[in-house]
């Protein structure tokens, strides 16, 4: 009986740290996802063998100074700035590396108007790591996102 009152905190140990690791699914990470900020949701899917995401919700979709639309006002390239934000498509090209790390992409950011290297990583099935950065990943920065069920 000693050796039961061992043996079952071992095991239930192994089962709650085993439950929690996520399924290796290529396509676990589409669906539509609150952004770090919690201004947007983006809609990421899968065409072809590679993933992408929109930008499908705004929480202040219209300008308060004219009541128009919002637009790509902060884009790099002056041509782009009319272009409406609302079904802006702002991640792509990533490709799965397996263990819940998809990579290889690109995000823009409207916020700033700039394009970042990016990559995801799917924490849990509701939690997703979005890492922008220039260069290297080191230099960077990750915000955390959540599925929108």
């Amino acid at each position: 009986m000693k050796v039961m009152r061992y043996v079952f905190p071992i095991v239930a140990l192994f089962i709650s740290l085993t439950s929690f690791v996520p399924a290796d699914d290529s396509d676990a990470v589409v669906g539509t996802w609150l952004n770090g900020t919690k201004k947007g949701h983006v809609q990421i899917y899968k065409q072809g063998g590679t993933y992408f995401g929109k930008l499908i919700w705004l929480g202040q979709p219209t300008d308060p100074e004219t009541g128009k639309p919002r637009t790509d006002e902060k884009n790099t390239d002056h041509a782009k700035r009319t272009r409406p934000l609302m079904n802006m498509l702002l991640m792509y090209n990533f490709k799965y590396d397996g263990g819940n790390v998809w990579s290889d992409g690109k995000i823009y950011n409207p916020e700033d108007g700039k394009e970042y290297n990016c990559k995801m990583t799917l924490k849990d099935p509701n939690t997703l790591d979005v890492r922008g950065y220039v260069g290297i990943s080191l230099f960077g920065k990750t915000q955390t996102w959540t599925r929108i069920k």
